[in-house]
């Protein structure tokens, strides 16, 4: 129905999707257009996560968000497993977070150091999970909505794309954040919304993305430092 407007603006694929949707008020953006959301967090929305991770609070916290509505989105559990053990044995203590469909994913994580690991999978409401993730040093998501919401909280983000690419434009865009993608398969990408399966069998672009890769970048995030407004 493009031919009902009166202006049009092109879609660019090489664009990020905020820099495309900008595009449609003013055609001139360069990196002006890496604009953070603003949220407005209630005060009894604070209260209540301050007082749920009360016990946490001076520890080192990594939240992962190991889910998504697609299933070749989802880096390895059995990957995601090794990072939480590493991570705890560092001292860090980990945030599971999440809708309820990752509920039983959160449970599978917080068997591998049950101590130290906490499943808020379904628990939490959008504005309540982005104020969580202002209190950790990192998040750790799958290309899916967390993501978003740890840009928009400004703490480094660190997405794993799976089937999907960064090049679709859905990637973290703020400081400090990055992004892990084998992206030389000759698979990839096979959709731009990923697929309830691996069309061609063998998950190569999940699997083949160590968990040793993952951490390796992660600390290097970590050891670059972020502030918590406490």
């Amino acid at each position: 129905m493009s031919f009902l407007y009166t202006k049009l603006v092109k879609y660019n694929s090489d664009w990020h999707e905020v820099k495309r949707n900008l595009s449609l008020l003013d055609s001139t953006y360069d990196e002006e257009w890496k604009i953070l959301p603003i949220l407005k967090v209630e005060e009894n929305v604070k209260s209540k996560i301050d007082q749920l991770i009360k016990s946490i609070a001076s520890k080192k916290i990594i939240a992962i968000a190991p889910g998504s509505v697609w299933e070749t989105k989802k880096y390895p559990i059995e990957h995601y497993k090794s990072l939480v053990e590493n991570f705890v044995d560092d001292g860090f203590y980990i945030l599971i977070i999440g809708g309820a469909n990752d509920r039983k994913i959160g449970e599978i994580l917080m068997q591998v150091k049950s101590e130290h690991v906490s499943n808020y999978c379904g628990e939490l409401n959008f504005i309540e999970s982005y104020y969580l993730l202002t209190k950790t040093n990192l998040l750790i998501s799958n290309d899916s909505a967390p993501t978003h919401l740890g840009v928009a909280a400004n703490i480094p983000v660190l997405t794993i794309f799976c089937s999907t690419i960064p090049g679709f434009g859905f990637y973290p865009y703020n400081q400090k954040s990055r992004t892990l993608s084998i992206d030389d398969l000759y698979c990839k990408p096979c959709g731009i919304h990923g697929r309830n399966k691996c069309p061609e069998g063998h998950f190569r672009c999940g699997w083949e993305l160590t968990s040793n890769e993952v951490l390796g970048v992660a600390k290097e995030m970590l050891s670059e430092g972020h502030s918590i407004d406490n």
